[in-house]
Formats: C-alpha cells, structure tokens, sequence
C-alpha cells in the first residue's frame, strides 16, 4: 500500500501563501522606483517654487 504524507495545516498555507504572491517583475520594480523619483521631483519643485522670491512691482504712485 502506498503511503500517504500528511503536511500540517500551517505548511500547506504557507506554500498556498507563496503562491499566490509572485515576485514583482523587474520592470514593475524600476516602474515603481521611477515613479517614487517622479514624487520625490514634484515635492522638491513645489518647495523650490514656495521658497522663491517673488519679486512684485511696486504700486503705481498716483
């Protein structure tokens, strides 16, 4: 008779788990990279551009 192997509760899950969470590809890695220097650019703009002087000119005399 052939024997059966019984594998606990917690190991099956686990290989079910590990399954169902591939490895994100390399381009989904770099997509991900590039779009958190995409932010970090239009955070550093935003403070450029509210660090800036501004330079009004002055009223008109009348």
């Amino acid at each position: 008779m052939a024997e059966i192997n019984k594998l606990s509760v917690g190991k099956v899950l686990a290989k079910l788990r590990s399954n169902d969470a591939p490895k994100p590809s390399k381009t989904a890695q770099l997509d991900e990279k590039i779009r958190a220097a995409d932010e970090e650019i239009q955070r550093l703009r935003a403070a450029t551009r509210r660090l800036k002087p501004t330079f009004k000119k002055p009223p008109a005399a009348r």
